[in-house]
């Protein structure tokens, strides 16, 4: 499933955890573009589902040194460090309904790690100024 025109990919065994408490496995492919570098997409993969979200990477950042008392985030998607700092916890909220996901920290940090080597945090608006400028451009045209 990983797709070659991401710049960084990162598969992550997350779990799922149920408002029983139950837990199902889920894998999240998380990949990064360096023409769009404000942008994770995050595709969730359970045993019949598929789900694909866009999140933040600066929301990614700050949800894994966050805590549950104050997660980044105040939307559809929070993220914080659970009291276990080896598992990061990740909350999506949308129409069909609400899940929590555990994930193990260290390779949602080494994921992280990667994008930023890719496009230092600060210097994403470099990489699209020419895109910015091509639909300010467009617009004026219209």
């Amino acid at each position: 499933m990983t797709d070659s025109s991401y710049d960084a990919v990162e598969v992550v065994a997350m779990q799922l955890i149920g408002s029983d408490a139950t837990v199902i496995p889920v894998s999240a492919e998380l990949s990064f573009r360096t023409a769009d570098p404000y942008t994770v997409r995050a595709v969730f993969t359970g045993a019949h589902t598929m789900s694909t979200w866009l999140l933040g990477r600066e929301l990614l950042a700050q949800g894994v040194h966050a805590t549950a008392d104050a997660p980044a985030g105040d939307g559809d998607v929070q993220v914080w460090r659970d009291d276990d700092p080896d598992y990061t916890l990740v909350s999506l909220s949308g129409v069909e309904g609400s899940a929590l996901l555990a994930a193990p920290t260290e390779p949602l940090v080494r994921f992280l790690a990667a994008t930023e080597s890719l496009v230092p945090t600060g210097s994403e608006s470099d990489r699209m100024e020419s895109e910015i400028s091509a639909l300010i451009a467009a617009l004026l045209t219209a």
